[in-house]
């Protein structure tokens, strides 16, 4: 029997396996599999066939793959020992054998399943490069124009795809319109449902804030200065504190810039948001104390297995001590990770008065 030959497949497939790092063999191994889907389609689906591609020339060989018996019932699947021992002389019953067959019209059929497998296959090798690639960038920030701005998800055109920012990951106080340039930060990878690479991104997110920064500022890029924690209420006010081991550079200053400049850069790609920059210190005491800026404070009692502290401050600066809504004392307590409880002078000498300690 003539196998149906196909050099030009082959040589199409090597030159894939060059450009897109597919390889050959898999890429065979899935036409195979989709032909005898096909040949059960447009044949018979009652037989057992096996298709085997040569790796060399591309000649497709179909086999009807029949059990040896005395006296066939099922011609499509069984072969009486007579006709099988003139194929192979070695055949006994229970044996199985593959007669080649050449069905009828099926080279058409074979070469428009092999042109569909390989598109699938080249889809699919896409979706993973580009998958890999949005992996990588975890983290890191994405520049992209807004495609969709409705049903409270927006969907930004980064290019190769498409990346998604869902309502938590938008900063509440912006409206997003399509055509809109913005940046955002990758959070998540994944496959869609249709096996497609969604990525997830955000403004909202603390990262997105150190990441500007690392843009804006060249010493954080270069690791002179360390941002150590950032706490942050999207669209209102961030909290950053950072470090830096050489005593010459002032790691507040560096951020802020001359005039205000480079923080400010910041603040207009987050559309006004307030940030306070603040030094860290490993003496919690101060660092607290440091992070509940611009208020003054007189006193900080810290508790360290509870990471609890108590913080006395004048009685006229209370309130900004706490902020408003609790905003200042909370993101304190997020970017210090310490739970903080705020007095004023005032109220601290009255629950010692109760105590009867003063």
């Amino acid at each position: 029997m003539k196998a149906i030959d196909n050099k030009e497949l082959i040589l199409a497939l090597e030159e894939l396996e060059k450009e897109k790092g597919i390889k050959k063999e898999y890429l065979l191994e899935s036409i195979e599999t989709a032909l005898i889907t096909a040949y059960k389609r447009n044949f018979d689906s009652m037989e057992n066939v096996k298709i085997v591609m040569d790796k060399s020339t591309g000649a497709t060989h179909v086999y009807s793959v029949k059990d040896v018996v005395e006296n066939p019932e099922n011609q499509l699947q069984e072969i009486s020992l007579k006709e099988a021992k003139k194929i192979d002389k070695n055949m006994q019953i229970g044996d199985t054998v593959q007669v080649e067959i050449v069905p009828k019209n099926f080279g058409r059929i074979a070469a428009q399943t092999a042109k569909q497998v390989i598109i699938q296959k080249i889809r699919e090798a896409e979706k993973e490069i580009v998958f890999t690639e949005y992996s990588d960038k975890k983290g890191e920030i994405v520049s992209g124009s807004v495609h969709k701005a409705d049903k409270g998800i927006v969907i930004m055109d980064l290019g190769k795809l498409e990346g998604v920012m869902p309502v938590k990951e938008q900063i509440p106080t912006e409206q997003y319109h399509v055509n809109d340039k913005i940046k955002a930060i990758v959070v998540d990878v994944e496959m869609g449902e249709k096996g497609s690479p969604q990525v997830i991104v955000s403004r909202s997110h603390a990262d997105f804030v150190k990441k500007l920064l690392e843009f804006e500022i060249p010493e954080i890029y270069e690791g002179l200065i360390e941002v150590k924690s950032v706490a942050r209420d999207p669209g209102k006010r961030s909290k950053v504190a950072v470090y830096s081991e050489n005593p010459n550079i002032d790691p507040v200053g560096s951020c802020v810039g001359q005039r205000g400049i480079r923080i400010q850069n910041v603040i207009n790609e987050l559309n006004g948001e307030k940030i306070d920059v603040i030094e860290w210190n490993e003496d919690i005491s101060i660092f607290i104390a440091s992070s509940l800026l611009p208020a003054k404070i007189m006193a900080v009692d810290i508790d360290e297995e509870e990471k609890f502290a108590q913080v006395i401050v004048p009685d006229e600066e209370l309130s900004l001590a706490i902020g408003k809504a609790g905003q200042n004392a909370r993101l304190a307590a997020k970017l210090t990770n310490w739970k903080i409880d705020i007095k004023s002078e005032s109220q601290f000498r009255q629950i010692l008065e109760e105590k009867g300690e003063e």
